[in-house]
């Protein structure tokens, strides 16, 4: 009875040591996630002499609105428009061209299924700024050069690759009893496509789309080559239009940088057990 219990207690104990630490991992790397955002938000409400002057890790002595103000009356709310545009078409159609490839290369069996799935996947190891050269040429021909289309192409093109890759796995997981029940009782196969499949593959669909979203967001070298005038930038170049040649205003900067990573975290924060939860079955599945 005293071994019974002694070994309770010291299991318990055990649950709890690895509880505390668990918190306090979960605490240290809030700190190491955190407090480089705290850093540039309260730094864009410094003036630069305070910057210069003060620890960076010290609340500002006079809060100054102007930084963000400035920001605000300036082209960054167009060049965030143009990023929410084009990444918002760019990962709708990435999602949707590479769940209806997915569909066909985990579903069906063909002669070039294996072939044309290693080739599609192939597209991951050829170097993005390669094809700067190409694209350029192509896009000019096109007539779409300093457009918000010219780079929802290459967003697309560059993106499917690692889509087919993952949902492709996601939905040679999902049971075929699911589909053949479906085809007995008379469903097409688009209709098991929207239906089924699709839905049983939202948590591939999320970790694709996060991925995708979050990397086009930040995206600077083909926003920077296919665009040049002010109407068409997306919001790194507005962040890049910030730095002078031999000065910069660092509390403007810092602003800039508060201002354009509001988003994503709002995003996050809306919804994070989606974004956990896909993450997660990404990293199972995958």
């Amino acid at each position: 009875m005293k071994t019974t219990t002694s070994t309770s207690q010291r299991g318990g104990s055990n649950r709890l040591g690895g509880t505390l630490l668990l918190y306090a991992l979960a605490i240290f790397w809030l700190l190491v996630a955190g407090l480089p955002f705290y850093f540039m938000v309260q730094s864009g409400f410094k003036a630069q002499f305070d910057l210069l002057t003060a620890p960076f890790w010290t609340l500002p002595t006079r809060w100054v609105f102007e930084n963000y103000l400035t920001v605000l009356s300036g082209p960054f709310v167009r060049s965030l428009l143009n990023s929410v545009i084009v990444v918002s078409v760019s990962v709708a159609l990435v999602l949707l061209v590479g769940s209806m490839a997915s569909f066909v290369f985990a579903r069906t069996h063909f002669r070039l299924n294996r072939p044309l799935f290693v080739l599609i996947v192939a597209g991951l190891v050829i170097p993005v700024h390669v094809t700067l050269i190409p694209v350029y040429i192509l896009t000019t021909n096109l007539k779409l050069y300093d457009s918000l289309f010219a780079l929802i192409g290459p967003y697309v093109a560059f993106s499917l690759p690692l889509a087919v890759f993952i949902l492709t796995a996601f939905m040679r997981e999902i049971p075929r009893e699911l589909e053949e029940a479906a085809r007995m009782d008379g469903a097409s196969t688009a209709l098991i496509f929207w239906r089924i499949i699709l839905p049983l593959s939202w948590p591939g669909l999320a970790t694709v789309g996060i991925y995708n979203a979050v990397t086009l967001w930040n995206e600077f070298v083909f926003a920077y080559v296919l665009t040049s005038s002010p109407a068409s930038r997306t919001l790194p170049l507005a962040i890049w239009d910030y730095q002078g040649q031999y000065a910069a205003n660092i509390p403007l900067i810092m602003a800039v940088l508060s201002l354009a990573a509001a988003p994503l975290i709002l995003i996050y924060i809306v919804a994070q057990e989606r974004v956990v939860g896909g993450m997660m079955a990404g990293a199972l599945k995958g």
